[in-house]
């Protein structure tokens, strides 16, 4: 499988703080792979080395083949955490010129295309200053894609947006996905990158800790954690050999255990005593193992070997 971007041996310093050290990374084409870190980590430095804005101090960045250059080519698109539009320029001409900018230069009906797609039909004349904070972000959402790019760079696109945004943003970037773009989603929302990324990095302190598919990065913790719904009218035991905590959620129990191993003798003491109507060993979830490695100690986390499936 061709990578549309590689870092190798990526190490970048700013004064006497490593932002980034020592990283390995490949993203295959036509992925969409999401960087997750906390504030701070090095997904943003990592970013911008991509798009050339900074260089390493020692490494090569290749991206889509080419390993030099001063800055991000025209084959790129990239929405930027911070949002900038042009206030007193319609939305249409906003369009135009970052389209223009990058060579594509016959966009009308791109333009009206991703209008009617996001339900922006009829915005073309209307004032970027008019837009409500939702339609503004599909407006900077569109500038990215404008000038359809094969690489695509989205750093958190959907902070703010309200669930029907957000699942319409998604779905523009699943079909982005299926006409062969490569996306890079930089986000601090654990669900919304487990849902939608073939494959996530984590970096912590400038180190690479995390990095394959979902489901292998789960398979390499315990599931330690089972999820219950009983009969109206019963409730979970407060004593349970094997659970160290219980929370409330709706109409189901989460038990925590202290080993996958529990979980049969945790089911026998609940059957005993209730009418269990459901009983599910669940993996980790990928906010759980985000917690997990991010709370600890940075100096006590081993930057782990790459999980992805062969």
């Amino acid at each position: 499988m061709t990578n549309t971007v590689e870092l190798a041996g990526v190490t970048k310093t700013f004064g006497t703080k490593t932002a980034v050290e020592s990283l390995d990374l490949q993203i295959p084409e036509g992925a969409i792979y999401g960087f997750i870190g906390p504030n701070g980590s090095g997904k943003t430095t990592t970013i911008r080395m991509i798009l050339r804005i900074f260089k390493p101090d020692s490494g090569d960045v290749t991206v889509m083949g080419v390993n030099h250059g001063d800055c991000a080519d025209d084959r790129i698109g990239y929405l930027p955490e911070e949002r900038g539009l042009y206030p007193k320029m319609t939305v249409k001409s906003v369009l135009e010129y970052y389209a223009r900018l990058k060579g594509f230069y016959d966009c009308s009906a791109e333009i009206d295309m991703w209008l009617e797609k996001l339900g922006g039909a009829g915005w073309q004349t209307k004032k970027v200053e008019s837009l409500s904070k939702g339609m503004a972000q599909k407006v900077q959402f569109i500038s990215s894609i404008i000038a359809r790019p094969q690489l695509l760079i989205l750093d958190e696109p959907f902070s703010g947006l309200d669930p029907v945004n957000l699942e319409v943003l998604r779905e523009a970037i699943l079909e982005l996905r299926e006409r062969g773009t490569t996306i890079i989603f930089s986000t601090h929302d654990m669900d919304v990158a487990e849902r939608m990324c073939d494959t996530v990095f984590m970096i912590l302190n400038g180190r690479k800790v995390l990095d394959g598919t979902v489901d292998s990065i789960q398979r390499n913790y315990p599931a330690d954690e089972v999820k219950v719904r009983l009969a109206e009218g019963d409730t979970v035991p407060s004593h349970i050999p094997g659970v160290l905590r219980t929370d409330q959620r709706g109409q189901y129990s989460y038990l925590k255990l202290g080993s996958p191993d529990d979980a049969g003798g945790v089911l026998q003491s609940l059957v005993q005593d209730c009418r269990v109507e459901h009983f599910e060993l669940l993996r980790p979830s990928l906010h759980n193992i985000f917690i997990r490695m991010a709370g600890d100690d940075a100096e006590g986390v081993p930057a782990l070997a790459s999980t992805a499936d062969e």
